[in-house]
């Protein structure tokens, strides 16, 4: 017996779940709770299946026989309804996801799993890159329709007007949301793989540092002879013997330092691959120390600035006293006194794995790194006391 509106619209539900037939595989299911759906039962390729329309009464009884209707078209055709169904659905959620998934959004999702990661001044830098040079431009086009000449289009500008690097960085950039995009599945292929090949290649300049044995002796005898602010005196005093980035001792805090086992820890914050980094101290930066924290230790910073003892110094503050000494920027930077370590250390025959771990560079075998971490530390100990007495050589030379 067909169903009418009469019949649905004073139909209650009961204890158990009804199923009322209209006939042709159409019913409409009922359960204890009340909710009314609308069900299609058929069998395709010999197997019994089953397919849905909605509830009732948003989908209507007429509308219902005009699904099932539909639905006997398509078996008469040799279609599957329900796999028509899904597939249709897929399209429509996709197209949806297209929609969404532009370039500017990818980035965003990117950019916030990625930013953890960085400094706060280099992830400012890449917010910068994204959001003044990459989205005003890509930012609205769906990833997936995304072709290597857009990306080209966007960087080429910084290319002719000279700026190589910048194009370059951009590129890398780019290439790092695409990548992204691949992974998480919204493309299949990364289209910005391998266009900086299409771009000028970047001169590589390197920091001028003094590396010759007389002269260094000479550049640490007039760091001696310098007066000037306490913080940027023994900043500058320092800086030879642990050969650490400029910023990982300009903010240095007293609480990182264990002078009793000679040891500095830097935490993985202010580190550029954002891991802890160890120094062993020599007994020549301990001497130094001491006679900072007679300054500066009632404070967290080592080298407070002069405005107030929670402000660091600088890094301009430093590097200004070494323009005073007389050296140039082609002649010594403060990025210099690490290639001076790397080049003097090498030439004295030390490993180049244990100067390297020394010098925090990244270790592209992360077991590898773990292993050298604790291998090394005793030979590191050796380096660094070797190193600052081999700098006080150098100084007392020709004193």
């Amino acid at each position: 017996m067909k169903l009418t509106d009469t019949a649905l619209r004073a139909l209650k539900p009961t204890d158990k779940v009804q199923k009322l037939s209209d006939g042709g595989g159409l019913y409409l299911h009922v359960t204890p709770t009340g909710s009314r759906l609308w069900r299609m039962a058929y069998r395709f390729a010999g197997k019994q299946k089953l397919l849905s329309f909605g509830a009732y009464p948003a989908i209507s009884l007429r509308d219902a026989r005009k699904l099932r209707e539909e639905a006997k078209e398509q078996l008469a055709k040799g279609i599957d309804p329900g796999a028509e169904k899904r597939q249709a659905k897929e399209a429509v959620l996709a197209q949806k996801r297209e929609e969404r998934d532009t370039f500017e959004f990818v980035a965003r999702e990117w950019f916030a799993k990625y930013e953890p990661t960085l400094s706060a001044k280099h992830a400012q830098k890449l917010r910068r890159y994204l959001e003044n040079a990459l989205f005003p431009v890509l930012g609205g086009k769906p990833v997936t329709q995304l072709e290597p000449s857009d990306f080209l289009q966007v960087v080429q500008p910084s290319e002719r007007l000279g700026h190589h690097e910048t194009a370059h960085k951009l590129m890398r950039l780019c290439g790092q949301v695409t990548r992204y995009a691949r992974i998480t599945g919204r493309v299949k292929y990364d289209v910005a793989a391998g266009l900086t090949e299409a771009l000028a290649p970047v001169q590589t300049t390197h920091f001028a540092a003094v590396t010759v044995p007389d002269d260094i002796g000479l550049l640490l005898r007039d760091i001696d002879a310098y007066v000037g602010y306490t913080s940027v005196v023994y900043c500058l005093k320092i800086l030879p013997y642990v050969f650490t980035r400029p910023s990982e001792l300009r903010l240095a805090h007293w609480s990182e330092f264990d002078l009793k086992n000679a040891i500095w820890s830097i935490p993985a914050s202010r580190m550029k691959m954002r891991r802890e980094h160890v120094v062993p101290l020599a007994k020549q930066v301990l001497t130094l120390l001491k006679e900072l924290h007679v300054y500066t230790g009632n404070g967290e910073l080592l080298f407070p600035s002069t405005r107030a003892l929670t402000t660091p110094i600088s890094d301009a503050a430093p590097l200004a006293a070494l323009r005073r000494m007389g050296y140039g920027k082609d002649t010594m930077t403060l990025h210099g006194f690490r290639a001076m370590a790397s080049t003097r250390l090498n030439e004295l025959g030390f490993r180049a794995d244990v100067i390297e771990a020394q010098l925090a560079h990244k270790e592209p075998d992360t077991v590898r790194l773990a292993y050298n971490r604790a291998e090394y530390m005793e030979e590191r100990r050796t380096l660094m006391q070797s190193w600052a007495d081999y700098l006080d050589g150098l100084r007392d030379k020709t004193a």
